[in-house]
Parts: C-alpha cells; structure tokens; sequence
C-alpha cells in the first residue's frame, strides 16, 4: 500500500500601433484557449438562465414562488448549465452527416425528406410545450398578481452560427434547477445559515419550507426533462435525482456500513490512484499480508470516492453523456463525454474538500471549516490517517469531542493532506483533458472547455 502514499482574456485594443504590436505579439506566444473566457462564447445562453429557469418554475403559490426563485436571484458558480453550453457548442463542431445515434422515424416525415433534412428536423426540435392540457397541468388555482404557474418560454429558434440546440440549452436549465434543489436540501441536513454570501433559504423560510422548495423544484426540472422527448436522457436524469440522495446517505457515514461488501464497481477510478506493485494480486482479493490499517483505509478511500462522485459527479457526467445523446453523436463521442464529466466532477468535489480548510467564510460563499464540525472526512483526511492510526479515533467518533478538529487540523498539515488531495485532484483534471481530446474536433468550445477544467484547480469558491 505504499502506492497510497504517492497521491499523491478578451484583449482591449486602443488606437496606438504599439498597443495593436503588443496584441498582435501575445498572439503568438498565448494559447489560444486563453483569448476566450470560456464563459464569453455562450454569454446569451448564461445570461438568460436565470429568466428562463423562473419562468419554468412558476407556482400558484407566492411563498413557493419566493423560495425557488431565491437562489436564482443570486450570483453563483453556475458550471454545471455552462459545462453544457460549452460542450454544446463544442459537439456542433462535429459534421452533422457523423450523428449516427438519431433515432429517426420515418413516418414521421414526407417520403421524399432526405435523412440529413430529417436529421435537421429532429436535431434543431424545441423541446414541447406540454404532453397534457396546460389547465390541467395547473389545477383550480386563481392566479392573481401575486402568483404565476409555469407557462412554455417562447420557442427559441436554433442558431447554426453558435450551434446549441435547443434541446441542450433547456438541459443545461433543467441540470441547473436539480442542482439548486440539492443545496435547498443539503442546507437543512447541514444547519447552514449562508449560502452564495446571504441567509441561506432554510434560516429565511424554515427548514420544513426549504425541504419543500427543493422537492417543488425537483417536481419541475422532472416535468422539463419529459419535454425533451428522449427516453435516455429523461432516465439519466431522474437517476441523477437518485444519485444525490445516495450521496448524501453515504456522506452519513465517514466509512463503509457494517453490511457493505468491497464494491469493485468503482475500480476504473480508483484503480489509477491506487497503483498495484509488481506481481501483487487485484485489490478485490486482498491479500492476508496487507494490513489491516491499509486495508481499512483502502476500503474508506474508496467509500468517499463514490460518495462524492453520487453527490457531485453523477450529475455533471451525465448532463455532459445527456448532451452528447441530444446531439446525436456517435456512441464513442457520448461515452467520452461522460468519462470526462466523471472525471471533472470529482476533480471539483476534490477541490470543494481543500477549499473548505484553505478559504474564508467570505470568500467561500457558505460556512467555510464545516466538514470537520459536521463530522464529516474528506481526502485530507484520509491522507493524515494514512500515516497517523491514531486519527481513525477521531473519524469513528465524528471528531465530536473537545480539540477533536484541532488535532484532526495538526495531522492534515503535518502529512500534507492538502497537498496530496490536491495531486489526486490533479490526476483527475488531466483525465477529463484527455477524454475532451478524444471526443471533440479542435475548436475555440474545445479550448473553452479545457480552460475551464484547468481553472478549476485555482478556483477559491
């Protein structure tokens, strides 16, 4: 087990020609990833997401009205809505005549439609207004001027200059309501007070409201994605609704429930990390001779692993494979897709784990130092428990004793628990670099893309 120890800008131009030289110059020598913020290629799409989203979410009911739209109001991170975007644009790169994953019916078109004009056809689709009735849909309230049900947002037409359909614009909304209903609930199980540097919901409304804000939002973003039509990406989704309440369950315990069996189901991450030496048997039969204190952590590492990739991987990786199927790309190009939203998505949660010992409650936007007062062991750690056995006392017991977190701090820094989560963190970046280049043609999405993944491991909120 001694392998466990190895974790280890738009340029402003001016009128003078040496400032023009100077531009002209940095051209050269900055990679061209760096000429676009990733944001500034779908500013249209981001800056109407918060708009769109309240109007998918109308209730009859004003108190609910002000509890959903509470955090949309607010300025946050948004990365899952602009991976989406960015990621769009990117599969737009990809000739239309190579989407072989449509699922066209050809009764559904004119005999003599081509198959690339039925592609069109089925690619450049809004998602539906509504299966059912719209009184149905919205039951025997009266809506006055205090209330508003959710109405269809106007039908956007498909703009082949950028390139996202508006299939993947409503996903990247829809991605972002689940999300928001993550952290409605996971403020209530975590008793924060802040969220995004204001009251978080559950200190403004109540707990028993803020639980109910997050299912009526979870309701909505279920009903958005039924619109889109596509019966995979409809399952993704409501599996990712399953996947964060996994999550949280596991984030309970710091190690593997009693009746846990070792799960190999997440041996293609951790297999990387976890490197076998030469001649040593697979990891899912142990042999006698490790010990036990390597094995324990072994099996907790892992524990962690998959519960942060339920609570923050999940989603990201299976909006991106989600994307990639509204795009109709080919099966290798979805499959890369997800692989490289797994690898993002632990990549971020990696460095959510450091931020919480490293930034200020200001800066960080919620209660900064929280894991350890929740009792809750993230990679740091870990790491520190790799090299000091007496920290698992601490983890077993929820670091809930007086100068439990003062010890648990010590331990992290002494073995540099913050600097191996961060190479872990690392690793996982350079896997999400790796599968973007496997599944999209270069282009200005692309360097986007791979701007964003690198910014990750600097972001401080």
């Amino acid at each position: 087990m001694s392998s466990f120890r190895g974790f280890s800008l738009v340029f402003q131009r001016n009128k003078s020609m040496y400032s023009l030289a100077l531009t002209v110059a940095s051209k050269l020598v900055t990679p061209k990833s760096m000429l676009h913020k990733p944001v500034a290629l779908v500013s249209e799409e981001m800056n109407g997401l918060a708009k769109n989203i309240i109007g998918l979410i109308g209730s009859n009911t004003p108190t609910m009205n002000k509890m959903t739209s509470y955090y949309f109001e607010t300025e946050g991170k948004k990365i899952r809505p602009l991976l989406i975007l960015l990621l769009s644009r990117a599969l737009s790169s990809i000739p239309i005549e190579e989407r072989d994953n449509l699922n066209i019916d050809s009764t559904d078109f004119p005999h003599k439609t081509t198959d690339l004009e039925a592609k069109k056809s089925v690619l450049y689709a809004n998602p539906i207004s509504n299966f059912s009735p719209l009184h149905v849909l919205s039951g025997i309230g009266q809506i006055n001027a205090l209330t508003k049900e959710a109405l269809p947002l106007p039908q956007a037409k498909y703009d082949e200059k950028r390139g996202i359909l508006p299939k993947q614009r409503r996903l990247a909304e829809i991605v972002e309501m689940i999300h928001t209903a993550s952290l409605l609930h996971d403020d209530v199980i975590d008793h924060a007070d802040t969220r995004r540097g204001r009251p978080s919901v559950n200190a403004v409304f109540t707990n028993k409201m803020a639980v109910l804000a997050g299912d009526f939002l979870l309701g909505r973003a279920t009903v958005c994605v039924s619109r889109l039509k596509n019966p995979e990406v409809i399952e993704l989704m409501s599996e990712c609704i399953a996947n964060l309440v996994e999550g949280e369950v596991m984030q309970l315990h710091n190690t593997p429930e009693e009746n846990m069996t070792r799960s190999t189901s997440f041996k293609p991450f951790t297999d990387m990390y976890f490197p076998k030496e030469e001649g040593q048997n697979s990891k899912s039969s142990i042999s006698i001779s490790i010990k036990s204190h390597e094995a324990l952590i072994d099996d907790c590492f892992q524990h962690y692993l998959q519960k942060s990739f339920l609570k923050t991987g999940a989603l990201i990786s299976k909006a991106c494979r989600a994307t990639a199927i509204l795009s109709g790309a080919r099966q290798s190009v979805i499959e890369s897709c997800y692989e490289f939203g797994k690898s993002l998505g632990l990549c971020f949660q990696l460095v959510d784990d450091m931020l919480d010992y490293t930034v200020s409650e200001k800066d960080l936007g919620k209660p900064a130092g929280n894991d350890l007062k929740l009792g809750l062991c993230t990679a740091p750690v870990f790491y520190a428990w790799m090299e000091d056995e007496s920290v698992g006392s601490l983890i077993k017991r929820n670091f809930s004793k007086p100068g439990d977190i003062d010890l648990t701090l010590k331990a992290v820094q002494k073995h540099k628990g913050l600097d191996k989560t961060r190479k872990l963190a690392e690793a996982y970046r350079d896997r999400a670099l790796n599968s973007l280049e496997q599944a999209l043609p270069e282009s200005d999405s692309r360097s986007a893309l791979e701007l964003l993944t690198n910014s990750i491991l600097t972001r401080k909120r």
